[in-house]
């Protein structure tokens, strides 16, 4: 299914909690449910879910509601995750080692092909389903497999030259966890930000006065 511009990013970033939801339901037993019993499991409004789903179609039926096992494929479909999308990771430390090996690309719309690191104990590891490589053998490989997506797990100050010689390979889309904007240098990237630390700050604001309150 082609994406749509005009959908807004807000809708988009719901996609997946729909996905989840709707997977959770199948797991209990549902086959069909309507936009008001979704709205109690999501803490969103009946109007909210039909408006987002209305976006893309109309999935549901008046008096009958949705196909769970439907909806939740044509929304596996809007995401893409059946594409299997060619992706390497940039770093195998922490990050990258937990997300090599306990992330489920396969099921995500991506195919790990590639881990790349510049640590000698690191290099030649096994993580998941790859061996870590010498960054050094990082334009070759892109000349043979032409990765679509990198992560980036490794230290912001190693990512500007990295992101140039991917973007000369034609990777346009990063799964970002360093701190370096990319946007800034190539607007016409796909880029999702991670930063950990904003939403554990985020939880700090959220219980502050609770806890100002028990001193």
């Amino acid at each position: 299914m082609a994406k749509n511009r005009n959908v807004s990013l807000s809708v988009i970033r719901r996609l997946p909690r729909y996905y989840r939801f709707l997977g959770m339901l199948l797991d209990s037993g549902f086959s069909r449910i309507s936009s008001t019993e979704l709205s109690l499991h999501m803490g969103l409004t009946a109007s909210q879910i039909r408006q987002d789903l209305n976006c893309f179609g109309g999935f549901g039926q008046q008096g009958y509601g949705y196909n769970v096992g439907q909806l939740r494929e044509k929304i596996g479909g809007i995401l893409g995750l059946d594409k299997g999308y060619p992706v390497i990771i940039l770093g195998a430390g922490n990050i990258g080692r937990a997300l090599a090996n306990n992330m489920k690309f396969p099921d995500l719309g991506f195919r790990l092909c590639a881990i790349f690191d510049i640590d000698p104990e690191v290099i030649g590891q096994r993580m998941a389903t790859q061996t870590v490589r010498d960054i050094s053998e990082l334009d070759e490989f892109c000349l043979q497999a032409h990765p679509k997506v990198a992560v980036m797990t490794l230290p912001t100050a190693a990512a500007p030259p990295l992101v140039d010689k991917l973007w000369q390979h034609g990777v346009t889309a990063f799964w970002n966890y360093t701190t370096y904007d990319i946007v800034l240098k190539y607007p016409q990237a796909e880029v999702e930000n991670v930063h950990l630390g904003d939403s554990i700050m985020t939880l700090c604001y959220m219980i502050k006065e609770d806890c100002d309150g028990e001193a």
